[in-house]
């Protein structure tokens, strides 16, 4: 069963999530937050799986409490809302968060992306990755990656990561075993200090290893 907790200031919207999440055999609501500082209150006494966070709210934004769940929480972060910024995106998984989804998402598709990050694996929608790779291809360099940090073949499967290629994806192009690919990540994940595929992501660009041309 995943936990999950609705972040949102609006409670109609809140009640709409809580029915839709509910409905699923294998997802639960077990909490709810009207602004970002009740979050960070409630993930701490029911250690969610997946937190639904809005971004602007009163008060504490979505931002600062996904950033501060990050410091004591393993729960997985999922951003909802209905503005699609550059800003917003960025600030988002900088802060921790593990996908980014608008709120116009179709039902399915947020119960299948609330499963996504609970497995461990970055979800972006489309319009979001297109807008967040011209990011950070604007952006300089922040935190180089060192070539002695890394082996040829995990730099090789951090860009296909960087790109958006699933484990899958990732195996048929560089002719490995499922098994072999999730070693990769896993020492991507260790040697990076990231928390998922999302922040794997914000490495690749943020070193330059990859740009929106690579």
């Amino acid at each position: 069963m995943i936990d999950v907790v609705i972040v949102d200031d609006q409670a109609l919207l809140r009640g709409s999530f809580r029915v839709l999440v509910d409905s699923a055999p294998d997802l639960r609501v077990v909490g709810e937050a009207g602004d970002g500082a009740e979050a960070v209150a409630v993930v701490r006494s029911t250690s969610p799986d997946v937190v639904l966070m809005d971004v602007r709210m009163p008060g504490v934004d979505g931002i600062a409490a996904t950033r501060e769940i990050g410091g004591f929480s393993a729960a997985k972060v999922l951003i909802l809302t209905t503005f699609n910024l550059d800003e917003y995106v960025c600030s988002a998984l900088r802060a921790g968060a593990s996908g980014f989804l608008l709120k116009d998402t179709p039902p399915a598709e947020l119960l299948a992306a609330i499963r996504v990050v609970a497995a461990g694996d970055a979800l972006l929608s489309p319009s979001v990755t297109r807008r967040l790779v011209s990011e950070f291809a604007r952006t300089p360099a922040l935190r180089p990656i060192r070539v002695g940090t890394i082996t040829e073949r995990e730099q090789e499967v951090l860009v296909l990561i960087a790109r958006g290629f699933s484990n899958v994806e990732i195996m048929r192009a560089l002719h490995l075993s499922t098994g072999t690919v999730k070693t990769h990540i896993g020492r991507l994940l260790h040697k990076l200090h990231a928390r998922d595929r999302a922040q794997l992501v914000i490495a690749a660009y943020e070193s330059g290893l990859v740009t929106a041309r690579a």
